[in-house]
């Protein structure tokens, strides 16, 4: 996995860079639709059939995604299909979340808690 993070590293700076100028929320949650769409094993196979234009996993991918995409997450997605790069998107989008939460001073916690006690008495 950390080929995977090297090449989404790129990506996910060159995302950062261009979402900042505008509403990272709105950049964050298209990514993070995108992102579901294609950890579907189904759409990643649909994706890497050599058969299938790279226009027609794109349409695939923002139907199912459910998301109205702009111009720039429209263009970073084609960009990302073009170069064969769908399997690192979901490596992108935690990459984007850390630079996007940095930039915020915002940091990611898991909160763990005990069950209600069952004593009876």
């Amino acid at each position: 996995m950390a080929e995977l993070a090297t090449i989404a590293r790129p990506y996910a700076e060159a995302l950062f860079q261009v979402a900042r100028q505008g509403d990272l929320s709105a950049w964050s949650r298209q990514l993070q639709a995108v992102s579901a769409v294609v950890a579907d094993d189904a759409v990643r196979q649909f994706a890497d059939n050599p058969k299938v234009p790279a226009d027609q996993v794109y349409s695939v991918i923002v139907e199912a995604a459910r998301e109205s995409l702009d111009v720039g997450m429209q263009n970073f997605l084609r960009t990302v299909i073009e170069n064969g790069r769908l399997a690192a998107l979901s490596a992108v989008a935690e990459q984007f979340r850390a630079l996007v939460n940095a930039a915020g001073g915002v940091a990611d916690a898991v909160i763990y808690s005990a069950p209600p006690s069952s004593r009876v008495s």
